[in-house]
């Protein structure tokens, strides 16, 4: 086991790495970056790194839940916001607040779901 300390700025940036190739109108869920990049990362360890990235940098607005909805409806001003930046890149939401993420997930090249993966149980 590797017991050197985690470098925490390199940390964010292998995550920021991969935010900053989501397309516009497009969606990653933080699951599905803590699959990619790995041991030592969770959904809701990415969840953190993005509540600090640098709003001009980083399209932290779209990384979303595996729900398909934003998970920071309420913690920001003016309420929804991250919702209200990815309408007007085109992502379009149901009355539950939910994108369909088998239109606006994106994934990087060598990690597209395959046909044999399970569908969400959210749909």
């Amino acid at each position: 086991m590797n017991n050197e300390p985690v470098n925490e700025q390199k940390y964010r940036q292998r995550v920021y790495e991969i935010v900053k190739q989501i397309p516009v109108g497009r969606v990653m869920t933080y699951g599905q970056i803590a699959v990619i990049l790995g041991s030592g990362y969770t959904p809701r360890t990415i969840g953190f790194v993005m509540h600090a990235a640098d709003t001009q940098n980083v399209p932290w607005q779209r990384v979303i839940n595996s729900q398909g909805a934003c998970s920071t409806g309420r913690m920001t001003v003016p309420i929804n916001l991250q919702q209200q930046i990815l309408e007007s890149e085109g992502v379009k939401f149901s009355e539950k607040g939910r994108c369909d993420l088998k239109i606006y997930q994106w994934s990087p090249a060598g990690f597209e779901p395959t046909e044999d993966e399970q569908p969400s149980l959210f749909g």
